[in-house]
């Protein structure tokens, strides 16, 4: 990146701001207080979000409902006044809902009554009669109220009873010690004929809403609209005015291969403009820089956070092992051919239609599907049945091969843990080194030193003698490294604890580093022993019928198998990650904390 400080005269300013934006490659630097503080920018904020959240709000409202094209033409006033309608929709159908509430509650009431008239209750009240409705458990109704009081049993439910009285008396329900039934003023039928109606009511209040969802374009040219007014308002606020604000001071960024389409543009303007390199205080934007491969993995990166401006970039380091640890751990020949065909087939046939983001989608599916493919042949597993268990020559070749049985898939975990828990160790050097200089990086070149030391002289004892003089003078190097360098700057006797406690950090977090990768192999193997069952299952419970037979067994297999793919397909995506972001991450000392390239446009 280059760092761009711009100096406009106060008249020219609105016109440098539009020649800026054409442009649209200089990310203005960001003055936080400046913005937070605005409240016209604040105002901005809000109508963003009011105009997101109605376009969530219809596309929610219609879901698989074909949209209307509209008879509108799309414009960004009529985007700005949907937020007020769905608003005035919303507090109608809150309305209508309420009343349905309440009414059901009533309708819920009155049907252990009966369908009767209210109007007949009326007129046996102007007759002089009281009319009381009780609800009690069946084992306190008394018979002798039917004399006392004209009790009339009205239903009987499992457990309670309905009746009522019929007196001249107003008082019943304190002789009965009874609290008296309060009942709508309205009969049975008419009540559910109330609720239909207000449920037509609102069906017709979300059709209005649903409507709305052919002015689904204007809502988007009014959030472009909004948006470019809060780009613009941030970069006026993270102005400066200098001189008796006769002067606006701006700082923006660009990257290093932009600059002379910047300066060349910048220079038929004449506008004054100073280009410089970072400084390290400076809050340096981020663009990666990545092949097409390595770009499918960038949004994993990003589910994190972004990296500093002077940290390495890890998304070409994790990316290969990404791609190998969800081969191992959904395990299966098969699933990866099926996860391989269906992104291919998908972007055959939806080619025309999907953007840039969901075609990226697919290709990274499309890798991972290869990669579990490949690494399913070290299994032999295909939709639960074992490959290298089939009696014909090439199978048995390819099983000769390939084939590794569950200890040595453990110990594959194990070793692919160490490796990349060593690379990452390797790149916290690096990052170390171009953040603070190459002194800062030598503790950690001691662990790096001890570690592989005792990794060769295991696997290479001829070459490098576990004990012998050479091993020690390599592990009295690394301890020296590790005790006295670790942090420059200070008192030996300081940094000889930090040591210390560095050691025993090391020495228990390793360990638990590299027995996280053992969930690779565990995930592969409970994902092929299901498999394995849902073939099986698939087989055996067959009816010995010539029709029936093989439907039953197409319909076993195709649901277990589907319920299998999805969940150790969410498996092989969600441990990865967990592997990358805490062992990797961790051991590359990776902070990140970095903010996206977005250029004023």
């Amino acid at each position: 990146m280059k760092k761009f400080s711009f100096l406009i005269y106060h008249n020219d300013y609105d016109i440098f701001l539009q020649d800026l934006r054409e442009l649209g490659l200089i990310h203005v630097a960001q003055q936080d207080k400046a913005v937070a503080e605005n409240d016209e920018l604040n105002t901005f904020i809000d109508k963003l979000k009011k105009l997101q959240e109605a376009k969530k709000t219809i596309e929610s409202a219609v879901r698989e409902d074909k949209v209307k094209p509209s008879s509108n033409v799309a414009n960004t006033e009529l985007g700005y006044e949907i937020p007020a309608k769905i608003e005035q929709i919303q507090n109608r159908i809150t309305t209508l809902e309420q009343q349905i509430q309440v009414s059901l509650k009533e309708y819920e009431a009155l049907l252990p009554w009966g369908d009767f008239n209210p109007e007949n209750i009326d007129k046996l009240k102007q007759a002089g009669y009281t009319v009381d409705f009780f609800s009690i458990q069946k084992s306190s109704y008394q018979p002798e109220w039917e004399k006392t009081y004209n009790a009339i049993i009205i239903n009987e439910e499992s457990s309670r009873l309905h009746f009522v009285t019929i007196t001249k008396q107003d008082n019943v329900s304190e002789e009965l010690h009874l609290e008296s039934a309060e009942l709508p003023d309205i009969s049975l039928k008419e009540l559910s004929s109330l609720i239909a109606s207000l449920k037509t009511k609102r069906e017709n209040v979300n059709d209005e809403l649903k409507a709305l969802s052919s002015d689904i374009p204007s809502i988007d040219i009014a959030i472009a609209d909004i948006e470019s007014h809060i780009s613009l308002k941030k970069v006026i606020l993270n102005t400066s005015h200098v001189a008796d604000n006769k002067l606006m001071l701006m700082q923006g960024w660009a990257p290093e291969e932009n600059e002379t389409k910047i300066k060349t543009y910048l220079q038929s303007k004449d506008a004054y403009y100073e280009v410089s390199e970072p400084k390290p205080e400076d809050d340096v934007p981020v663009k990666f820089n990545n092949n097409k491969f390595f770009q499918l993995f960038e949004p994993i990166t990003k589910l994190y956070m972004l990296p500093k401006y002077n940290e390495l970039d890890l998304t070409p380091y994790f990316a290969p092992f990404f791609m190998l640890f969800f081969g191992l751990s959904l395990g299966d020949v098969g699933y990866g051919l099926f996860l391989f065909l269906g992104a291919t087939i998908t972007k055959m046939v939806k080619k025309s239609s999907m953007g840039d983001s969901f075609k990226s989608i697919l290709s990274l599916v499309q890798v991972l599907g290869a990669s579990a493919f490949l690494t399913g042949f070290l299994t032999g597993g295909f939709f639960g049945v074992q490959l290298y268990e089939i009696d014909t020559p090439f199978t048995k070749k390819l099983g000769d091969k390939l084939y590794l049985d569950n200890f040595m898939m453990f110990r594959l975990s194990l070793i692919l843990g160490v490796i990349q828990v060593i690379l990452g160790m390797f790149i916290k050097v690096f990052n170390r080194i171009i953040q603070f200089g190459f002194v800062y990086g030598i503790s950690t070149i001691g662990w790096l030193v001890l570690l592989i030391s005792f990794i060769v002289a295991y696997i290479f004892p001829d070459l490098l003698p576990m004990g012998g003089t050479v091993h020690f003078i390599m592990l009295g190097i690394s301890a020296i490294a590790i005790f006295f360098v670790n942090s420059p700057g200070k008192n030996i006797f300081l940094n000889f604890g930090l040591g210390f406690w560095d050691s025993y950090n090391m020495a228990t977090g390793l360990l638990g580093d590299i027995l996280s990768y053992v969930r690779l192999f565990a995930l592969g193997l409970s994902g092929g022993i299901l498999a394995m069952v849902f073939t099986d299952l698939a087989i055996g419970m067959s009816p010995e019928n010539a029709i029936a037979g093989p439907i039953v067994t197409i319909i076993i297999f195709v649901i277990g198998h589907s319920i299998n793919i999805f969940m150790n397909t969410l498996g092989a995506i969600v441990h990865p990650m967990r592997l990358t972001f805490v062992e990797f991450f961790k051991n590359a000392e990776f902070s990140g904390g970095g903010q996206k390239y977005q250029p004023f446009t």
